[in-house]
C-alpha cells in the first residue's frame, strides 16, 4: 500500500500551529518588562507633592480626596506610559504575562479600595497609610513575579513600610507615604529606566 504524503494545506496548518505554540511558549517564559521607569519617577514626585497638600487639609475627607485624586492620576499616567513603552517595543499588553501581571497587581489594589471605604466610614483613617502601603506592596510582589526581578524587591520594601506604618504612631503615617509612594518609586523607577528603558 502506498503511503500518502501530507497535502500542502495540512502542512501549512501544522506549521502555523507550531509557530503559535512557540510564540505562546516564549510569551510565558519572557518577563513582562513594560513597567515604565520614568513613569514611576513621575508618580513618586506626584506622591510627594500630594502629601504636602494632603497633610494640610482640615478634614480627613479632604485628605482622602487628595490621595484619591493622586491615585487616579497615577493609574492613568502608569497605563498611558506602559502603552507607549509597549508600542515602542512592539509588545502586546494582551500577552499572557501582561494579563497575569495586571490581574496580580490589581487584585490587592481593589482590596485596598474596599478597605479604604470601610475604614473611612469607621473613622479609622489613621490605618489607611499602612493599609495602602501593605496592599500595594502585595500587588507589586505578585504582579512582579511575572516581571523583572527588581519589581518584587520594590514590593517587599512597600510591605515592610506598610507593616511599620501600622505598628508606629499614626502621626508618622504621612512620612511612610512619602518614603513609599514617593521616594521608593523614584529610586526603583530610576533603576528600571536605566536598566530596562522607559
Amino acid at each position: 500500500m502506498q503511503k500518502q504524503t501530507p497535502t500542502a494545506p495540512s502542512m501549512q496548518a501544522h506549521a502555523m500551529e507550531s509557530i503559535r505554540f512557540i510564540r505562546e511558549t516564549i510569551e510565558r517564559t519572557t518577563p513582562f518588562t513594560m513597567v515604565p521607569g520614568k513613569g514611576m519617577v513621575l508618580l513618586g514626585i506626584s506622591a510627594i507633592v500630594t502629601d504636602f497638600f494632603a497633610v494640610r487639609q482640615p478634614t480627613s475627607f479632604l485628605w482622602l480626596l487628595a490621595w484619591c485624586i493622586d491615585a487616579v492620576f497615577a493609574a492613568s499616567v502608569g497605563v498611558y506610559l506602559m502603552q507607549r513603552k509597549a508600542a515602542r517595543a512592539r509588545v502586546s499588553l494582551l500577552s499572557s504575562n501582561a494579563r497575569k501581571f495586571f490581574i496580580s497587581l490589581c487584585t490587592p489594589i481593589f482590596a485596598g479600595a474596599v478597605l479604604t471605604y470601610v475604614l473611612f466610614h469607621a473613622n479609622e483613617t489613621d490605618l489607611l497609610p499602612g493599609t495602602w502601603l501593605l496592599l500595594y506592596g502585595a500587588g507589586v510582589i505578585t504582579g512582579g513575579s511575572f516581571s523583572v526581578k527588581i519589581v518584587p524587591v520594590m514590593g517587599i520594601c512597600f510591605v515592610v513600610l506598610g507593616c511599620l506604618a501600622l505598628l508606629t504612631p499614626p502621626a508618622w503615617g504621612h512620612w511612610f507615604m512619602v518614603v513609599g509612594f514617593g521616594i521608593l518609586h523614584i529610586i526603583f523607577g530610576s533603576f528600571i529606566a536605566r536598566r530596562y528603558g522607559g
